[in-house]
């Protein structure tokens, strides 16, 4: 039981290690290094983790302000129509 509760730990400290990698406000996009489309996806992907770490860290903010413009914005709202669309794709229909 111990080893499975450790196992499970360690997947979950991967996995958020491995979402807040690139996530928006970290530094890593600048005037001459502008996010491009598929940030504007991953970002849109990981915007309800944003929003949580961005309560408690003034730096991090849900939309990368260094960006390509359209481009960015199109991968970001493609991604946020597409993650939370989604979820109604998983819904169970009443059955009449």
């Amino acid at each position: 039981m111990k080893r499975r509760y450790f196992l499970m730990m360690a997947m979950l400290i991967m996995l958020m290690s491995l979402l807040t990698g690139c996530i928006p406000g970290d530094g890593s996009n600048n005037t001459q290094d502008p996010a491009g489309f598929f940030m504007g996806v991953w970002h849109g992907w990981i915007a309800p983790i944003s929003l949580i770490i961005g309560a408690f860290n003034d730096d991090i903010r849900l939309y990368e302000t260094y960006n390509s413009g359209w481009w960015y914005d199109f991968g970001y709202y493609i991604a946020i129509i597409s993650g939370f669309g989604g979820i109604s794709l998983f819904r169970r229909k009443k059955l009449r």
